[in-house]
Protein backbone atom coordinates (compact mmCIF):
# COMPACT_ATOMS: atom_id res chain seq x y z
CA UNK A 1 0.00 0.00 0.00
CA UNK A 2 1.10 3.63 -0.72
CA UNK A 3 -0.16 6.56 0.80
CA UNK A 4 0.24 10.03 -1.08
CA UNK A 5 -0.53 13.01 0.87
CA UNK A 6 -0.41 15.50 -1.24
CA UNK A 7 -3.01 14.21 -3.07
CA UNK A 8 -4.66 12.10 -1.26
CA UNK A 9 -4.50 8.94 -3.20
CA UNK A 10 -4.05 5.32 -1.69
CA UNK A 11 -2.72 3.01 -3.87
CA UNK A 12 -3.33 -0.91 -3.60
CA UNK A 13 -1.37 -3.52 -5.54
CA UNK A 14 -3.02 -6.80 -6.60
CA UNK A 15 -1.36 -9.44 -8.05
CA UNK A 16 -3.02 -12.32 -10.38
CA UNK A 17 -0.28 -15.10 -9.92
CA UNK A 18 -0.50 -19.10 -11.18
CA UNK A 19 1.16 -21.49 -13.60
CA UNK A 20 1.51 -20.91 -17.21
CA UNK A 21 -1.33 -20.61 -19.49
CA UNK A 22 -3.51 -20.96 -16.15
CA UNK A 23 -5.77 -18.13 -17.42
CA UNK A 24 -3.96 -14.86 -15.63
CA UNK A 25 -4.04 -13.14 -18.17
CA UNK A 26 -7.43 -13.64 -19.90
CA UNK A 27 -8.82 -12.15 -15.95
CA UNK A 28 -6.97 -8.97 -16.03
CA UNK A 29 -8.29 -8.84 -20.51
CA UNK A 30 -12.36 -9.83 -18.79
CA UNK A 31 -11.54 -7.74 -15.73
CA UNK A 32 -9.97 -4.49 -18.26
CA UNK A 33 -13.20 -5.17 -20.68
CA UNK A 34 -15.90 -4.89 -17.80
CA UNK A 35 -14.79 -1.83 -16.33
CA UNK A 36 -16.27 1.10 -17.34
CA UNK A 37 -14.24 3.80 -19.34
CA UNK A 38 -14.16 6.18 -16.66
CA UNK A 39 -12.54 3.31 -14.41
CA UNK A 40 -9.50 2.19 -16.00
CA UNK A 41 -6.32 2.86 -17.25
CA UNK A 42 -4.59 1.38 -20.62
CA UNK A 43 -4.00 -2.35 -20.60
CA UNK A 44 -0.14 -1.83 -20.47
CA UNK A 45 1.97 -5.32 -21.63
CA UNK A 46 5.53 -6.06 -20.78
CA UNK A 47 6.81 -8.62 -23.24
CA UNK A 48 9.11 -11.32 -22.70
CA UNK A 49 10.80 -13.66 -25.34
CA UNK A 50 8.13 -16.00 -24.79
CA UNK A 51 5.19 -14.86 -22.24
CA UNK A 52 3.67 -11.70 -21.13
CA UNK A 53 3.23 -9.72 -17.74
CA UNK A 54 0.19 -7.36 -17.90
CA UNK A 55 -0.93 -4.69 -15.69
CA UNK A 56 -3.02 -2.11 -15.67
CA UNK A 57 -4.49 1.06 -13.62
CA UNK A 58 -8.25 0.40 -12.44
CA UNK A 59 -10.60 2.76 -10.61
CA UNK A 60 -9.31 6.35 -9.83
CA UNK A 61 -12.16 6.15 -7.67
CA UNK A 62 -12.67 9.38 -5.57
CA UNK A 63 -15.17 9.65 -2.78
CA UNK A 64 -15.11 13.43 -2.69
CA UNK A 65 -18.46 13.81 -0.92
CA UNK A 66 -17.23 11.31 2.21
CA UNK A 67 -13.41 11.43 2.78
CA UNK A 68 -11.95 12.89 -0.07
CA UNK A 69 -9.34 10.17 -0.48
CA UNK A 70 -8.74 8.78 -3.90
CA UNK A 71 -8.22 5.09 -4.43
CA UNK A 72 -6.56 3.59 -7.04
CA UNK A 73 -6.33 -0.39 -8.01
CA UNK A 74 -2.82 -1.53 -9.72
CA UNK A 75 -3.61 -5.32 -11.10
CA UNK A 76 -0.46 -6.70 -12.12
CA UNK A 77 0.00 -10.47 -13.58
CA UNK A 78 3.18 -12.96 -13.61
CA UNK A 79 4.56 -14.65 -16.05
CA UNK A 80 4.28 -18.40 -15.52
CA UNK A 81 7.30 -20.12 -16.96
CA UNK A 82 9.95 -21.43 -14.96
CA UNK A 83 12.47 -19.02 -16.66
CA UNK A 84 10.73 -15.80 -15.37
CA UNK A 85 11.21 -16.44 -11.63
CA UNK A 86 13.14 -13.50 -11.31
CA UNK A 87 10.14 -11.65 -12.91
CA UNK A 88 7.64 -13.30 -10.49
CA UNK A 89 9.83 -12.24 -7.64
CA UNK A 90 10.01 -8.31 -8.46
CA UNK A 91 6.20 -8.26 -9.72
CA UNK A 92 5.18 -9.69 -6.17
CA UNK A 93 7.40 -7.39 -4.37
CA UNK A 94 4.75 -5.07 -2.43
CA UNK A 95 1.16 -7.16 -3.52
CA UNK A 96 -1.38 -5.79 -0.70
CA UNK A 97 -3.08 -9.35 -2.30
CA UNK A 98 -2.98 -11.99 -4.55
CA UNK A 99 -5.13 -14.16 -6.42
CA UNK A 100 -3.61 -17.61 -7.28
CA UNK A 101 -5.20 -18.77 -10.67
CA UNK A 102 -5.42 -22.69 -10.82
CA UNK A 103 -5.76 -24.98 -14.48
CA UNK A 104 -8.58 -27.27 -13.46
CA UNK A 105 -7.53 -29.54 -15.53
CA UNK A 106 -6.43 -32.64 -13.81
CA UNK A 107 -3.15 -33.15 -16.28
CA UNK A 108 -1.78 -29.65 -14.77
CA UNK A 109 -2.04 -30.21 -11.26
CA UNK A 110 1.43 -30.80 -10.58
CA UNK A 111 2.45 -27.06 -12.61
CA UNK A 112 -0.52 -25.29 -10.04
CA UNK A 113 1.37 -27.36 -6.90
CA UNK A 114 4.34 -25.77 -8.24
CA UNK A 115 3.43 -22.87 -8.88
CA UNK A 116 1.86 -22.56 -5.69
CA UNK A 117 5.21 -23.34 -3.50
CA UNK A 118 6.55 -21.06 -5.79
CA UNK A 119 4.30 -18.12 -4.64
CA UNK A 120 5.22 -19.13 -0.90
CA UNK A 121 8.23 -19.14 -1.40
CA UNK A 122 8.73 -15.91 -3.23
CA UNK A 123 6.71 -14.22 -0.43
CA UNK A 124 8.77 -15.48 2.58
CA UNK A 125 11.62 -14.14 0.67
CA UNK A 126 10.38 -10.78 1.45
CA UNK A 127 9.36 -11.65 4.68
CA UNK A 128 5.86 -12.40 4.46
CA UNK A 129 4.36 -15.73 5.46
CA UNK A 130 1.40 -17.01 3.35
CA UNK A 131 -1.06 -17.17 5.72
CA UNK A 132 -0.46 -13.57 6.51
CA UNK A 133 -1.25 -12.52 3.13
CA UNK A 134 -4.79 -11.85 1.57
CA UNK A 135 -5.31 -14.73 -0.92
CA UNK A 136 -8.42 -16.10 -2.90
CA UNK A 137 -7.77 -19.18 -4.96
CA UNK A 138 -9.70 -19.26 -8.79
CA UNK A 139 -10.19 -22.69 -10.54
CA UNK A 140 -10.76 -22.08 -13.90
CA UNK A 141 -10.82 -23.32 -17.08
CA UNK A 142 -14.03 -25.28 -15.55
CA UNK A 143 -15.58 -25.51 -19.84
CA UNK A 144 -12.38 -28.28 -20.51
CA UNK A 145 -12.54 -31.71 -20.21
CA UNK A 146 -10.81 -33.88 -17.98
CA UNK A 147 -11.10 -31.67 -14.92
CA UNK A 148 -11.42 -31.65 -11.09
CA UNK A 149 -14.85 -31.93 -9.94
CA UNK A 150 -16.46 -29.62 -8.46
CA UNK A 151 -17.50 -31.80 -4.83
CA UNK A 152 -12.99 -32.12 -4.96
CA UNK A 153 -12.35 -28.70 -5.04
CA UNK A 154 -15.30 -28.17 -2.49
CA UNK A 155 -13.59 -30.63 -0.34
CA UNK A 156 -10.16 -29.05 -0.66
CA UNK A 157 -11.72 -25.56 0.11
CA UNK A 158 -13.43 -26.86 3.36
CA UNK A 159 -10.00 -27.68 4.60
CA UNK A 160 -8.28 -24.30 3.45
CA UNK A 161 -8.96 -20.68 4.78
CA UNK A 162 -9.03 -19.11 1.68
CA UNK A 163 -12.34 -18.29 -0.43
CA UNK A 164 -12.41 -20.54 -3.73
CA UNK A 165 -13.76 -19.10 -7.04
CA UNK A 166 -14.93 -21.18 -10.07
CA UNK A 167 -14.20 -19.98 -13.00
CA UNK A 168 -14.25 -19.83 -17.31
CA UNK A 169 -12.30 -16.74 -17.56
CA UNK A 170 -12.47 -16.92 -21.37
CA UNK A 171 -16.03 -16.18 -20.71
CA UNK A 172 -16.42 -13.57 -18.18
CA UNK A 173 -17.80 -16.33 -15.84
CA UNK A 174 -16.24 -16.29 -12.24
CA UNK A 175 -13.67 -13.44 -12.87
CA UNK A 176 -15.82 -10.15 -11.09
CA UNK A 177 -16.66 -12.25 -8.26
CA UNK A 178 -13.23 -13.10 -7.83
CA UNK A 179 -11.71 -10.11 -7.81
CA UNK A 180 -14.41 -8.47 -5.58
CA UNK A 181 -13.41 -11.53 -3.23
CA UNK A 182 -10.04 -10.78 -3.40
CA UNK A 183 -10.20 -6.47 -2.81
CA UNK A 184 -12.53 -7.18 -0.21
CA UNK A 185 -10.00 -9.50 1.93
CA UNK A 186 -7.25 -7.15 0.74
CA UNK A 187 -9.48 -4.13 2.08
CA UNK A 188 -9.81 -5.42 5.69
CA UNK A 189 -6.33 -6.68 6.07
CA UNK A 190 -5.00 -2.91 5.22
CA UNK A 191 -7.95 -1.83 7.44
CA UNK A 192 -7.14 -4.17 10.22
CA UNK A 193 -3.23 -2.52 9.73
CA UNK A 194 -3.60 1.12 9.29
CA UNK A 195 -7.48 2.07 10.87
CA UNK A 196 -8.08 3.50 7.27
CA UNK A 197 -11.74 4.30 8.59
CA UNK A 198 -10.91 5.93 11.63
CA UNK A 199 -8.16 8.26 10.19
CA UNK A 200 -10.08 9.37 6.67
CA UNK A 201 -13.65 8.29 7.33
CA UNK A 202 -13.13 5.99 4.48
CA UNK A 203 -16.14 3.03 4.30
CA UNK A 204 -14.46 -0.15 2.84
CA UNK A 205 -17.55 -1.66 2.32
CA UNK A 206 -18.66 1.04 0.71
CA UNK A 207 -16.01 1.13 -1.23
CA UNK A 208 -15.85 -2.60 -2.37
CA UNK A 209 -20.19 -1.66 -3.66
CA UNK A 210 -18.55 0.99 -5.44
CA UNK A 211 -16.21 -0.83 -7.38
CA UNK A 212 -18.35 -3.61 -8.29
CA UNK A 213 -20.67 -1.00 -10.14
CA UNK A 214 -17.92 -0.07 -11.84
CA UNK A 215 -17.04 -3.69 -12.75
CA UNK A 216 -21.24 -4.11 -14.21
CA UNK A 217 -22.64 -5.19 -11.31
CA UNK A 218 -25.91 -5.26 -9.79
CA UNK A 219 -26.33 -8.21 -7.91
CA UNK A 220 -25.89 -7.20 -4.30
CA UNK A 221 -22.05 -7.96 -2.75
CA UNK A 222 -22.97 -10.28 -0.40
CA UNK A 223 -24.33 -12.16 -3.31
CA UNK A 224 -20.81 -11.72 -5.07
CA UNK A 225 -18.82 -12.54 -2.54
CA UNK A 226 -20.63 -15.98 -1.40
CA UNK A 227 -20.22 -17.30 -4.98
CA UNK A 228 -17.28 -19.12 -3.39
CA UNK A 229 -16.85 -22.68 -2.58
CA UNK A 230 -16.18 -24.63 1.19
CA UNK A 231 -18.26 -21.87 3.68
CA UNK A 232 -19.31 -19.66 1.03
CA UNK A 233 -20.76 -17.44 3.81
CA UNK A 234 -17.66 -16.66 5.58
CA UNK A 235 -16.72 -13.69 3.29
CA UNK A 236 -19.67 -12.25 2.42
CA UNK A 237 -21.18 -12.04 6.06
CA UNK A 238 -17.92 -9.62 6.63
CA UNK A 239 -20.22 -7.58 4.44
CA UNK A 240 -22.58 -4.52 5.95
CA UNK A 241 -25.98 -5.30 4.84
CA UNK A 242 -27.10 -3.65 1.12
Amino acid sequence: MQLDFTSRELTIKLVYYGPALSGKTTNLQALHMAAAGDAKGRLMTLETKDDRTLFFDLLPLRFEDECGLAVRLKVFTVPGQVIHASTRRLVVQGADGVAFVADSRRSQTAASAEAFVDLRNNLEAQGIQLENMPLVIQFNKRDLPDIRREEEISAMARRGREPVYLAVATKGQGVVECFLGLLHLTWADLEAKHQLERKFGFDGNNFVRRVAEKLGQRAPVTDLLGRTLGDATRVAREVAPQ
